[in-house]
């Protein structure tokens, strides 16, 4: 997969986009490469993925080059083979995190949205100005993680989102300067992988399916966790 290269080190499975000649654009095979990564991950056991890229930028978004010429039946399939592969990363089991050190475009901030949190550094920002070049996109994910008034703003006026203003709505979760970035992602590795990864899998699915619920139905959902990691007795050494 020379769009997308996978490796897998000390439970960490790292997904790097590859494209730094083409600002990492998401073309068919890109896409395509992050569902096999994503079904990759799960065989082989990874307790955190890490979503990073090569070259400068994070990812400029959708392969217009791709797409001039396609009719529309190639365009939809096109689409569709892209939101596959953010629901495959959007419902990986472990917790994943993008790692943003550039401009993440369209596609690239649906990437991000998909992950549990972002750590960026200054240099990233965020865009999806789909709607004004006459497209539609990004229109689901990341107005329930950063609201509804400030992502119609991004897309209604294609600005960008600096690093520091996601940082200050809670996008990104963690600001940190390119020479610390790798220190830092060796201690949130280090402590996640140190973590019973079943619970941690659980508080995933509960936080995940607990959002989209009335909060008794939540409540339940966490109830049933907690009977799950009674059950399995993986909460015993946590405990010791």
């Amino acid at each position: 997969m020379t769009e997308l290269l996978y490796e897998l080190r000390d439970h960490v499975a790292t997904f790097t986009l590859n494209r730094p000649e083409a600002r990492n654009a998401l073309n068919n095979a890109l896409a395509s490469a992050l569902h096999a990564a994503c079904r990759r991950a799960v065989a082989e056991d990874a307790r955190l993925v890490l979503v990073r890229a090569n070259g400068p930028v994070f990812c400029a978004g959708a392969d217009v080059k791709e797409r001039a010429g396609m009719e529309e039946d190639a365009i939809r399939a096109r689409r569709i083979r892209a939101f596959a592969a953010y629901d495959a990363l959007e419902h990986l089991p472990m917790p994943t995190v993008a790692v943003v050190h550039g401009p993440a475009i369209g596609s690239g901030a649906e990437i991000a949205a998909c992950c549990d949190f972002v750590v960026a550094t200054p240099a990233a920002q965020f865009r999806t100005p789909e709607a004004v070049r006459g497209t539609v996109g990004a229109t689901q994910r990341l107005p329930r993680a950063i609201g509804k008034q400030l992502a119609k703003d991004l897309m209604f006026t294609g600005r960008a989102m600096s690093a520091e203003e996601a940082r200050s709505i809670g996008f990104v979760t963690r600001l940190v300067a390119p020479e610390s970035l790798e220190d830092e992602l060796a201690a949130i590795a280090k402590t996640i992988t140190a973590a019973p990864p079943a619970a941690l899998r659980l508080a995933k699915r509960c936080v995940d399916e607990g959002v989209e619920m009335h909060p008794r139905g939540a409540l339940a959902t966490e109830i049933l966790a907690i009977e799950e990691n009674l059950f399995s007795g993986d909460w015993k050494a946590g405990m010791r």
